[in-house]
């Protein structure tokens, strides 16, 4: 079901059942799998794969060139998304940077008005991020995790799977998996209502309460913290935060120290 107002590109490969709206542009080597819904206006612009069961909203742009004074018209990248995505009105999403590099989405995400993945960038499953939210080039997200509105991210930021990170935020350095962030860098504590709500028994919530002491309660150093759990027996859940500090390159963010002001306070 192709409007007729519709472009849409000889070399593009659609499922029987997927609908383009009206406006709506399909580019060079795009494919569309069963099920899929482009909406009214949306760019699709070339070397964009989509998989089943997604909706791209209106006025979204997907697969265009990078923001990148590197990035030059000969190279080819590309963007590979998932299964039940949902992008609403005005997402945009930069294709790769260098060749034969992808930006890419998993599946089941939620990317809602006005956010931007820039080149390069990757998300998990069940990535929710709210409006405005801008990712810079190279930024992962881990698996359901839930990004607030207008919260931006440095290049190379990583964010650990089922963090949630406040509206208005802004990091350059990394988010330990089931953490709570906001302002700059600051480490609020445990996604708590987070960790019950996918299931997480009380032994693994109380073992993982006990790593986030442990690494940034203890007054320890992160690589004398990181040593030390290294000699304990500890579920994957939790070693996953650990495997992910120790890879870090850009550190972590930490614990607000006590006292510290508050950059919600009305005269910071």
């Amino acid at each position: 079901m192709i409007h007729s107002s519709a472009l849409v590109s000889p070399s593009a490969e659609l499922a029987e059942d997927v609908e383009i709206g009206p406006g709506a542009v399909i580019g060079d080597n795009v494919r569309i799998g069963r099920g899929t819904v482009i909406q009214a206006h949306a760019v699709l612009e070339q070397d964009v794969t989509l998989g089943e069961g997604n909706v791209v909203g209106y006025g979204c742009v997907i697969g265009a060139a990078p923001q990148d004074f590197a990035h030059t018209a000969d190279v080819k990248s590309d963007v590979r998304i998932g299964d039940r995505n949902r992008f609403r009105e005005y997402v945009t999403i930069h294709r790769g940077t260098k060749d034969g590099t992808s930006t890419v989405v998993g599946n089941g995400c939620f990317l809602m008005v006005g956010a931007h993945l820039a080149h390069n960038v990757r998300l998990g499953d069940g990535v929710i991020i709210t409006n405005n939210c801008l990712l810079a080039g190279y930024v992962e997200i881990g698996d359901h995790t839930v990004l607030g509105g207008g919260s931006v991210f440095h290049q190379f930021v990583r964010v650990g799977h089922r963090a949630m990170v406040a509206g208005q935020s802004a990091f350059n350095k990394d988010i330990p998996p089931f953490a709570m962030a906001n302002f700059r860098n600051i480490l609020v504590g445990l996604n708590r209502i987070g960790l019950k709500r996918a299931g997480f028994g009380p032994d693994v919530r109380k073992e993982i309460d006990s790593a986030y002491r442990l690494l940034f309660r203890s007054g320890k150093t992160m690589r004398d913290a990181l040593a030390e759990a290294t000699q304990g027996t500890w579920t994957p859940e939790t070693r996953s935060i650990f495997d992910f500090i120790a890879a870090s390159k850009r550190g972590v963010i930490q614990m607000r120290k006590a006292g510290a002001a508050d950059e919600s306070d009305p005269e910071v």
